[in-house]
């Protein structure tokens, strides 16, 4: 008996390990094969790096510096790149576990790569050729380091797979992922951006769609390829342009982005440089051959978030075996596809079968309170693909206006300058053209199809400026009706509401506005002062949050007193002086979220106790000072930092380490100055928080801008071709002719 029990033993171990080995081997054996771009087409690039390790990629052709570009950025940051690859494969749950497969499952239901291959032809020759460019230095970079790739069969690629990333990513940038979790967990919706069409309610005190669910808390992973979770609820940015007789000399642009210090959706700062007229500074996100904000010889922009109501859900009606849908009083067969999502858990990936939806609306998230539909702004487009290149090689302001009002790009505000001294500000926005009647603030009946928008609005109804009065533009994720001051400013009137731009106001839009609207001069100086300020408005949410600390009552919480007394000294700065600055710091942060995602208002007492509890266990004081709470941190880095959630200097989200400290993981990200003094040639300075390597602890550039981040100093941009070879401290030509 002990022989067969012993003999059962080692069969059941046997299956255990051939079970587990398979577990741990069967993803990449079934994933797609990659496939290359076609042709035999060769590309060289020269790669110069300056004292900061920023690449200047110069080449004959456009596509030669796309090549240049990705053995570039893959060398300073390689397992990034490989997270956005696996992305635009429907593979990125093989890497990060189930937060991965939450990226893939969007992948299948947006039909990312259907948008690709079926757009992919539309594309201009040259377009097409740059992304084909690009994936091959990224399959030349994978080929030539083996042991840097984390999952098998992830090489190679061609420009479609390129293109499915972006295809992926463009509608989490406007808020997709605000309706998509909660569709697809059936929890309540968040009110919709946008005036009320119903007049009985505003954004504010909408009701919540799907009433009967708890609306809790979500927690997201850090460093996502896709802004997902908190990379986009917190998704921010400052831009200032001021035009030469109000700076009193040059046109200066200000690129202020504030995007998360890591992952797919990170800044990385480059320069490229080709024959064909291609001569660029500035920042793309990993898996992009070119910029998506900076300058050239002639003009510039940046771009901010902004948030109109891109995006309608419909309640579908559903049969009784739930495989059709009715639309018009006929019955349509719902679109279904199984899916298999690969999700890493240790050592294994398991296999999760899911099947995803689709109707002529959109994608179909199906829940317990039935089936809802989504369509948005821009839906089943890469136009953007070619707008950005577009984009990247204007000369004048016509040019790159032209461009624009295409509306490929399907959001984003675009602030501008130029050499002649025009400045713009352009409300960016495929907003669906819909028709007057329906609340398109709430979910729709889903079997009408006359509900289903198939236009976009015309741009020149879009909210836009050129050459205000004022000399001045500013946008910090605010509504587009406060941003060139008293006298120039657009009527909220200007607008139908049907658009659905949104009316909110953040504090950094306050203050850069008033502090704008008072200078008799913005020049240089003045405006770097404005952008580093770290004050807070006495108003919207701050007034409110302050009112309700006012409002507790000591003797019912005398625990909390000498922390509502320290409160109410504070003097709304994030400045790294006051006393009350950290308590501050730690409780402005849930209050700024509530009035950035309409989520619910937070209560003032529970957040004073979580806030002081926090201070007292890891600093035993409520006073330490900010600089001691607030760090950058970055391998042996460890530096103060100063700005809060919502200042002008943004320190936006953090980490809480171990030790207490918050490690800031999101907020000044890619800071760009471009100035153009008549007559001469542009110039430019950058910084961002780490280097230019931020994956690579063991070069020289993984954190060697940190310092110079936090003494609020730039570095040079060696935009011009001398200069950058005057400053090089590498050099080397690239090919892919073996």
């Amino acid at each position: 008996m002990k022989k067969v029990l012993g003999g059962l033993g080692l069969a059941l171990l046997a299956i255990v390990l051939i079970v587990a080995i398979g577990l741990m081997t069967w993803e990449p054996f079934f994933a797609r094969e990659g496939v290359a771009p076609e042709g035999d087409q060769t590309y060289t690039a020269q790669i110069v790096r300056d004292e900061f390790g920023v690449p200047h990629v110069y080449g004959t052709t456009d596509a030669d510096v796309a090549y240049g570009v990705a053995i570039a950025h893959a060398e300073d940051d390689f397992t990034t790149l490989q997270d956005v690859v696996a992305m635009s494969r429907g593979r990125y749950g093989a890497i990060a576990g189930q937060d991965g497969a939450a990226v893939d499952y969007a992948y299948h239901l947006t039909g990312a790569r259907e948008t690709a291959e079926r757009e992919w032809p539309k594309l201009p020759a040259d377009t097409r050729a740059l992304l084909d460019a690009y994936a091959v230095g990224l399959n030349d970079y994978a080929r030539d380091h083996p042991g840097e790739i984390k999952l098998g069969k992830l090489f190679p690629v061609n420009g479609i797979d390129i293109a499915a990333g972006f295809a992926l990513r463009q509608p989490f940038f406007f808020g997709l992922d605000r309706y998509l979790g909660p569709l697809v967990e059936g929890k309540p919706l968040p009110p919709e951006y946008g005036p009320s069409l119903s007049g009985t309610s505003t954004i504010d005190d909408a009701p919540r769609i799907m009433d009967d669910a708890a609306q809790e808390p979500r927690k997201t992973a850090d460093a996502r390829p896709i802004p997902m979770g908190e990379d986009a609820e917190y998704a921010g940015s400052n831009a200032f342009a001021v035009a030469p007789e109000k700076s009193g000399g040059p046109t200066i642009l200000v690129s202020n982005s504030h995007q998360p210090w890591r992952g797919g959706v990170a800044w990385y700062e480059l320069i490229v440089q080709s024959d064909e007229g291609w001569h660029y500074a500035g920042a793309n996100f990993p898996g992009s051959p070119f910029p998506f904000l900076g300058h050239n010889e002639t003009l510039g922009w940046t771009n901010t978030v902004n948030t109109p109501d891109m995006i309608d859900i419909y309640k579908l009606v559903l049969d009784d075996s739930g495989t059709r849908y009715r639309l018009d009083g006929k019955w349509r067969d719902l679109e279904e596809t199984d899916i298999t999502l690969p999700v890493r858990v240790g050592p294994f990936t398991l296999p999760i079968r899911r099947t995803v939806y689709r109707s002529v609306h959109g994608p179909v998230v199906k829940n317990d309170q039935g089936a809802f539909a989504i369509r948005y702004g821009g839906i089943g487009s890469i136009g953007q693909l070619d707008a950005y290149y577009r984009l990247n090689k204007a000369k004048t302001y016509d040019e790159w206006y032209g461009i624009l009002s295409r509306g490929q790009i399907p959001s984003t505000n675009f602030i501008y300058g130029d050499a002649e001294g025009n400045i713009a500000y352009v409300y960016n926005a495929a907003i669906p053209e819909r028709q007057a009647g329906p609340d398109w603030r709430k979910v729709l009946p889903g079997d009408d199809s006359a509900l289903i928008w198939q236009d976009t609005v015309d741009y020149a109804s879009l909210p836009q400026y050129l050459n205000p009065a004022s000399g001045w533009l500013m946008n910090a994720n605010n509504n587009p009706f406060l941003a060139a001051g008293p006298g120039s400013d657009l009527s909220p009137d200007s607008v139908s509401p049907l658009m659905g731009v949104e009316l909110k106001m953040t504090n950094r839009g306050l203050r850069a506005w008033k502090l704008m609207s008072e200078a008799d001069r913005l020049d240089s100086d003045t405006l770097m002062r404005i952008k580093y300020d770290t004050a807070y408005e006495n108003a919207g949410y701050i007034k409110r949050m302050m009112n309700d600390v006012r409002a507790i009552d000591p003797n019912q919480h005398p625990d909390l007193a000498e922390a509502r007394r320290l409160m109410l000294e504070w003097d709304l700065t994030a400045d790294n002086i006051g006393r009350a600055d950290s308590i501050a710091l730690l409780m402005v942060r849930e209050f700024m979220a509530s009035s950035y995602q309409k989520s619910p208002w937070p209560d003032a007492a529970e957040e004073l106790r979580h806030s002081k509890d926090h201070l007292l266990k890891y600093f035993g004081s409520l006073t330490p000072p900010m600089s001691e709470l607030l760090r950058l941190r970055q391998g042996d880095v460890d530096l103060p930092l100063d700005g809060g959630s919502d200042t002008l200097r943004a320190s936006t989200t953090w980490n809480v380490d171990d030790d207490g400290r918050l490690s800031v993981k999101h907020g000044d990200s890619f800071i760009q100055w471009v100035e153009w003094l008549p007559g001469q040639r542009v110039t430019s300075r950058s910084i961002q928080p780490y280097g230019a390597a931020t994956t690579r602890p063991d070069s020289p550039h993984f954190v060697d801008q940190a310092t110079l981040f936090i003494q609020h100093r730039l570095k040079p941009v060696h935009f011009w071709r001398e200069d950058a070879l005057t400053h090089a401290t590498s050099r080397k030509t690239v090919s892919s002719r073996r």
